[in-house]
């Protein structure tokens, strides 16, 4: 009896050993929206935004960066921007992005102005626009190089960047009046070349939050959270489209929105998330935003299978690693 019991211990702790999310952030750390890359050091870094306690209608300060070596054992690098840090925007840090080039760290990021009336929008003032800062270190701090936005019209946020094989980078954002847009950006990462494009999605088009675009072989992957909610995708050869719509990666929880990136570590494909969950014994009984992470896997032909949300996460990572594989840049 004392054996068996001692085998339900031991199974019990290893269970809770692996039960990961949300992932170890921080305690008493909000975080959201997270963006995944792989850098030249070798580590997974995660770029969130920070949800200030019990917050209302998403007025955030600052940016959050961490790293980590098996996803379970997280660094906390502190804020790497602010927007007491900018000339143009006092508010609404909400989902960043990053990407490396030119021997450079950038951070895309929205940011804005003003005071949304939810119960009459005729009298809201807010605005948001894209940013983007630099910095020679992945932890940052990251400086923004031009003082400004990347444009002023239209209202835009939840930016993303994608580094191609060949160098050239494209951003992408959901803006006020139309979404599925892309810019290629200027060498120097500091404007974009010419106009924002429409590309061409195959005419189904849902309302949308933030897009994240990655590539997997010779095949481009435009993911979003359709009607803020449901993660979905598009593939495409090339990465400014033609898209084709292939499905749902992961269905909604409690009817609340979702944030997300994907990025292969270590032989492994994983999706950041976030979560609307309770707290005990936090300041405020409402759910608050966390930081999740499960493995993504591709079917033969490159269609996604569909993604469930679980507690352990990628708790046992360690073990599913492929030595070796950890270097490189992602996106």
């Amino acid at each position: 009896m004392k054996r068996l019991l001692s085998v339900a211990l031991a199974a019990l702790l290893a269970t809770s050993a692996q039960a990961q999310n949300p992932l170890a952030l921080g305690k008493d750390l909000r975080t959201a929206d997270p963006s995944g890359h792989v850098w030249p050091d070798g580590r997974m870094w995660l770029y969130t935004s920070h949800d200030e306690e019990c917050q209302a209608d998403f007025h955030m300060k600052d940016w959050v960066a961490f790293s980590s070596t098996d996803l379970v054992h997280w660094t906390d690098h502190g804020a790497v921007l602010s927007v007491k840090d900018l000339a143009w925007a006092d508010d609404y840090a909400w989902a960043p992005d990053a990407a490396y080039k030119n021997g450079k760290y950038y951070l895309v990021f929205p940011a804005g102005t003003g005071v949304k009336d939810r119960h009459n929008p005729k009298n809201s003032t807010k605005w948001m626009g894209i940013g983007i800062a630099e910095s020679d270190s992945p932890a940052g701090p990251f400086k923004d190089m031009i003082g400004a936005p990347l444009w002023r019209k239209p209202y835009a946020n939840d930016p993303v960047l994608f580094v191609d094989d060949d160098g050239r980078a494209y951003l992408y954002s959901r803006t006020s009046g139309v979404n599925y847009l892309v810019a290629e950006m200027a060498d120097d990462m500091r404007s974009v070349k010419g106009e924002l494009q429409k590309m061409d999605m195959g005419g189904y088009e849902p309302p949308m939050e933030g897009p994240w675009v990655f590539k997997r072989g010779g095949l481009y992957y435009f993911t979003m959270p359709e009607h803020n909610r449901i993660l979905t995708y598009y593939t495409a050869t090339s990465p400014k489209g033609p898209w084709t719509y292939r499905g749902v990666i992961m269905e909604q929880e409690n009817n609340a929105n979702n944030h997300h990136s994907i990025v292969q570590y270590k032989g492994q494909w994983i999706l950041f998330y976030h979560r609307w969950l309770d707290v005990p014994g936090a300041a405020c009984a409402k759910k608050q935003r966390h930081v999740t992470a499960e493995y993504l896997h591709f079917n033969d032909d490159g269609t996604i299978r569909k993604v469930e949300r679980t507690n352990e996460g990628v708790g046992d990572f360690a073990q599913r690693a492929t030595p070796g594989t950890a270097a490189g840049v992602t996106k």
